[in-house]
């Protein structure tokens, strides 16, 4: 097996590259749905995916245990009980027909780091892989269920949560089912002192074009972006005669809403250009189809809007610029828009330390790498939000993600283990703790 070097970052080692690739194969042919990969979050293949993991680190001599949330916790004890661990992770639930990479390339990438620093002999700091559950949303509609449970950060209301795909199926339940102590959950106990910990890092494919388009097989995320969602919009007009009603007189829901998509596209552009990190989606557009017709002036359209970025200020800024614009538009059409409140998710700031030494590391090793923000999601955003610093590694991966079309070339994935391996063994130092 040919495996990538980079110098002043060691190169994943030939049996453990091929133990990597075996895992990878064994999940997807345990977990191929015929289409996609489906593991359901606090499901059986959840679980027995995370057995499979458990199986490895045994039999290497490695400490497992699960916690009252069913996560995983697999350990490296280190000579010194009182150093912060040196924490790494994932999840390895995923949505319905996904891939096999999202989620499952950092479980298996920090398994290669603490395999490989066993090998070394023994360290101060004790490393500790965490594989956690539930972190897509496409189940229960709630991410983040295991690490916001270690951090004593679980809502005791989700556990009502039915499935998405079974109604009949309660968070509480299928929490229970898979061996989780729903009581201790629901009481907020914090399962891991964030204080106990020195930093935590996370390896993941990205799940958009940057790194394929850049051509960079490694990234270093920067942050990852909070969102403001508007899911039950509307412009609302009146309904009319096409033929019937000229221009002057329409009160067009359509043209309305329109009017402000393209000119919020416009002053994202304008943002973009001025270096703010934006990206922004009207994920639904439609008229009533019971009511629409070819012949009819729309009366009302339904939307949502989301925007995310990596700064407070920017998403904060542009709900006042989207507001500003649809009344501005609602008083030129004579309609009424209608945003709603803003569901808001924080954004969550990589540490900058970290950051910068991923950065030296890369530029050291000559190992082509990109900043970048990160659009979706990760549950090293909990850690962040609890006060542990940071750090995210991106693989670069074709085909986007959450669909069976995920395409992760595996030397890709090495460079990226690689430099997971370095941050945990490293990442400590540079923030001190």
């Amino acid at each position: 097996m040919d495996l990538p070097h980079h110098g002043a970052i060691p190169p994943i080692a030939p049996d453990l590259a091929e133990l990597a690739q075996r895992l990878f194969e064994e999940l997807r042919a345990a977990d191929h749905d015929g289409v996609g990969i489906t593991r359901q979050t606090y499901g059986l293949a959840e679980t027995a995916a995370m057995r499979r993991i458990e199986a490895v680190a045994e039999r290497a001599g490695l400490a497992t245990e699960w916690d009252a949330a069913a996560n995983l916790r697999i350990t490296l004890p280190g000579t010194d009980p009182t150093l912060p661990a040196a924490a790494c992770g994932s999840h390895l639930d995923s949505v319905p027909q996904g891939g096999n990479f999202d989620g499952a390339a950092g479980v298996i990438a920090g398994l290669l780091a603490l395999l490989a620093a066993q090998r070394t002999g023994p360290r101060p700091r004790t490393l500790l892989l965490l594989v956690m559950r539930g972190e897509e949303s496409a189940w229960f509609g709630r991410p983040y269920l295991g690490s916001s449970a270690l951090f004593g950060r679980f809502d005791p209301r989700w556990l009502e949560l039915p499935c998405l795909q079974d109604s009949s199926l309660l968070l509480r339940d299928a929490m229970r089912a898979e061996g989780a102590d729903t009581d201790v959950v629901a009481a907020g106990t914090r399962l891991l002192d964030p204080a106990r910990l020195s930093h935590f890092v996370e390896l993941h494919i990205e799940q958009g074009p940057v790194m394929v388009a850049r051509g960079v097989p490694v990234g270093l995320v920067s942050g990852i972006r909070g969102n403001h969602r508007h899911p039950a919009a509307r412009c609302v007009g009146e309904a009319a005669h096409s033929g019937a009603v000229p221009r002057w007189l329409r009160r067009d829901a359509v043209l309305g809403a329109a009017d402000l998509a393209m000119r919020l596209d416009a002053s994202w552009r304008t943002l973009l250009e001025r270096g703010e990190d934006l990206v922004m989606t009207f994920g639904i557009f439609t008229t009533d189809p019971r009511e629409h017709a070819m012949t009819r002036v729309p009366g009302e359209v339904r939307f949502t809007l989301e925007y995310r970025s990596e700064s407070e200020r920017t998403l904060d800024d542009f709900l006042e610029l989207a507001e500003a614009e649809a009344a501005e538009i609602a008083r030129e059409r004579r309609v009424r828009i209608e945003l709603g409140p803003a569901v808001r998710t924080p954004p969550a700031e990589m540490d900058l330390r970290l950051l910068a030494h991923a950065q030296r590391l890369c530029a050291a090793a000559a190992m082509p790498h990109e900043t970048l923000a990160s659009g979706a999601g990760h549950d090293a955003a909990i850690f962040a939000g609890a006060g542990v610093p940071a750090a995210m590694v991106f693989v670069r991966n074709e085909h986007g993600s959450h669909n069976p079309r995920e395409a992760m070339d595996f030397s890709d994935f090495l460079a990226g283990a690689s430099v997971l391996q370095a941050l945990l063994l490293t990442g400590a130092e540079a923030v001190g703790r």
